[in-house]
């Protein structure tokens, strides 16, 4: 049968306060300009300060540069919807959307993963360290990453390319994310979930129980230090990862973790701002704030910086 197809879509949008659109966007403008300023300040002093040039920061500037992306692929449409009566977003927009978040969501939870074995590295076997984590591995590993990512987010956006739109255009979300989007396609989407399904279970399952493995050894070896001295600074070279790792998996397990059908909007648009705003924000804080080699690597910079 005869369809007419969807050009675009219409936000729902995160807020229903219309007469106090100008506050949000300007809460929001000062929280995405601390995203960019403070995870490129991270980016920056890594690339700029020797000291700095190891396995750990190296993945830490590759995170950053996720939480950018992250943010700039949801935040300045949305904070643009925010200023407009008719909240509205491209077919071809919302499928570029699409692909950025899944990208950078993609690369993440495997970055992540990489992150917990260099600290499993270097706190479980640490005289091979040098050996198991050299520049050419660690760069290998970081395109490896970056490539899985990549043909992951392809494969998802192409497939959702080939569905019908053409019945309600109402995406009842603040961007366009797959599960609010698939929910409007008039056409099967079994093909589309059951590569939501592989990818919840190699993408975020797998690195989830990898992650697990890399701290039950970690925290094994942690327990058998005698000394308190020992356990306390063995303790504060992954305590920062692992903070980050809570923060990024409760919300991403909550929002892909489970089927399609049980999609709730509210909570689930409180959990979206989670990863796309509050965890960029505190990442460049927890990674700094304790990190002494980073502070030194500020002040270099900056005399203004911490």
């Amino acid at each position: 049968s005869n369809h007419t197809r969807v050009t675009e879509f219409i936000m729902q949008g995160l807020f229903d306060h219309p007469h106090h659109q100008g506050l949000f966007f300007g809460l929001f403008l000062c929280l995405y300009t601390a995203v960019v300023m403070g995870n490129s300040l991270i980016i920056v002093a890594i690339v700029l300060h020797p000291p700095l040039h190891t396995p750990m920061y190296f993945f830490i500037a590759n995170l950053a540069t996720l939480d950018i992306m992250c943010s700039s692929s949801v935040l300045p449409k949305m904070m643009k919807n925010l200023m407009q009566e008719k909240k509205t977003i491209s077919f071809d927009g919302c499928m570029a959307q699409v692909f950025a978040f899944t990208l950078s969501g993609g690369i993440e939870l495997m970055l992540l993963t990489i992150m917990s074995y260099d600290r499993y590295v270097a706190i479980c076997h640490p005289l091979r360290y040098v050996n198991l984590m050299t520049k050419r591995i660690c760069i290998s590993l970081a395109i490896g990453v970056w490539a899985v990512g990549v043909v992951n987010s392809v494969v998802n956006t192409l497939i959702m390319l080939r569905l019908d739109f053409c019945g309600p255009n109402l995406i009842q979300h603040f961007f366009c994310e797959i599960p609010p989007v698939l929910a409007l396609s008039c056409s099967s989407i079994y093909l589309n979930q059951v590569m939501m399904i592989l990818a919840d279970i190699f993408l975020a399952m797998g690195n989830f129980m990898l992650t697990t493995v890399s701290y039950s050894f970690i925290i094994i070896t942690i327990l058998k230090i005698r000394s308190s001295k020992g356990k306390q600074r063995a303790f504060s070279t992954c305590s920062s990862h692992l903070l980050v790792v809570t923060l990024f998996y409760s919300s991403i397990i909550y929002t892909y973790i489970r089927p399609t059908s049980s999609y709730s909007l509210d909570k689930d648009k409180l959990v979206a701002i989670m990863y796309t705003l509050v965890t960029p924000i505190l990442n460049p804080l927890i990674y700094s704030l304790r990190n002494r080699d980073i502070k030194m690597a500020f002040r270099k910079i900056s005399p203004f910086a911490m």
